[in-house]
């Protein structure tokens, strides 16, 4: 990708030169893609690589015949019609040194795919296509968020702390919304577009970048879509979200000795987009092990990667990071710690006012009629005399307690006092009278 067109589609490489890839690397490239894949035409394995045939596919094929590497079985008939007549409807075949050679390119590193972009070309492009973008404007976030019922105070709080790309802090009792908050920002930033590479490569490490589960690819649909890059792919910037479940080793390159080559890690996947951490606090990892890991990350907006050969290798850490806990932020971090996290928003509990617009819109959602002395009797019997706090999530799922009851007992579904009180026997939980 060129300076001047690493802000818009990549052009794709007129030689192997302009790939940034040494000749023999892409060679060796060649030699295990025909070894896995078999017999393949020259537009076939060009396709495979994700190189255009002409000046780049064609003289590696050219040169590894003029070394007895490979050798011409004949064309398809009626295949050059397609792709245009001359050798990229030819046949190929790996000769016996072609085998030996390709095994031993195989012993080296498994990775046969899409030729990758040099690590360097890929940390100036997500960089270029993070610049001076502003990510949430205020119409948009509001329309974001109207489905949650968010204040306006804590609507300009979030934009702000949104466009500064720096990671936000959200805290606060559980049930109020937080991961829904998050997950509408993530939402609201996958609408835009980015260009990563499938793979890099360093020091001749591949490191594949492109992952199906956490990117969603774009279709180039301009007129000049063929003259792009292929080894780049155009996917919705990434929300990338883990919870409980994550570890620090999550954060490192992922190698395996069997197939020698890289996976990277889920900030690297989540670069140009969005990480959530939920249910910050939580993790297999420690809150302060994993901060520490992070603090040159949060500040430099680059991370330093170690490759099992001990080399560290540097790349952007350009991505939006959500830290979302119902822990109190000073029972997890000391003030050192925090004050790295610039943005700390309290998604606290709603207002009466709050809590009955929410259930409102629940009912109309649900097609519940709402009946507003029903919900009068709600907050006086199982909120006001039981000291009981009340949260976002609360409205959702008392009435859809409702609703499963009244299915199960064949009954119309109403607001009637029966059904609450039943409804809240089944889902408020009172520790202190539980029996020791």
């Amino acid at each position: 990708m060129t300076k001047e067109s690493r802000s818009s589609a990549p052009r794709a490489p007129a030689s192997i030169s302009e790939t940034g890839l040494d000749q023999r690397f892409l060679s060796a490239l060649t030699l295990k893609t025909l070894y896995r894949e078999g017999d393949m035409l020259g537009y076939q394995l060009a396709e495979r690589m994700r190189l255009p045939h002409s000046g780049a596919v064609d003289v590696l094929l050219a040169s590894l015949k003029q070394e007895q590497l490979c050798e011409v079985r004949g064309a398809t008939p009626g295949a050059g019609s397609q792709v245009g007549l001359g050798r990229a409807a030819y046949h190929y075949h790996l000769t016996d040194r072609g085998v030996s050679a390709a095994r031993e390119a195989l012993n080296r590193s498994q990775y046969v795919g899409p030729a990758p972009i040099p690590l360097t070309e890929y940390d100036a492009a997500i960089r270029d296509q993070q610049s001076a973008r502003r990510i949430a404007q205020r119409d948009g976030l509001t329309q974001a968020l109207s489905h949650l019922l968010v204040d306006g105070g804590t609507i300009r709080h979030l934009g702000a702390a949104i466009n500064s790309r720096r990671a936000i802090f959200l805290y606060g009792p559980s049930g109020n919304g937080k991961t829904a908050i998050s997950e509408a920002i993530g939402q609201l930033i996958m609408r835009s577009s980015l260009y990563i590479p499938y793979a890099v490569v360093t020091d001749r490490e591949v490191i594949t970048v492109f992952d199906p589960v956490n990117h969603v690819r774009v279709e180039d649909r301009a007129a000049d879509a063929g003259r792009l890059d292929q080894r780049w792919v155009r996917i919705r910037r990434p929300f990338v979200a883990v919870g409980g479940e994550m570890t620090l080793t999550q954060l490192d390159l992922i190698y395996e000795r069997t197939r020698r080559y890289y996976e990277a890690p889920l900030q690297m996947k989540a670069n140009g987009g969005m990480l959530l951490i939920d249910d910050f606090g939580r993790q297999q990892v420690r809150p302060r092990d994993l901060l520490n890991r992070w603090i040159v990350p949060l500040e430099k907006r680059t991370d330093y990667l170690t490759l099992h050969t001990g080399r560290k290798v540097q790349i952007p850490f350009e991505t939006l990071i959500i830290f979302a806990t119902n822990l109190a932020p000073e029972d997890l971090v000391d003030e050192a710690f925090l004050r790295r996290i610039r943005h700390k928003i309290e998604i606290g509990d709603p207002t009466w006012d709050e809590y009955r617009e929410i259930f409102r819109n629940v009912c109309k959602r649900e097609q519940i009629p709402y009946d507003e002395q029903a919900l009068r009797y709600l907050i006086k019997e199982h909120y006001i005399k039981a000291g009981r706090s009340k949260r976002r999530c609360h409205p959702r799922d008392l009435l859809q307690q409702v609703q499963d009851i009244a299915s199960y007992s064949g009954q119309h579904v109403a607001l009637t006092q029966e059904l609450l009180d039943e409804a809240c026997a089944n889902y408020f939980v009172d520790l202190h009278d539980s029996p020791q």
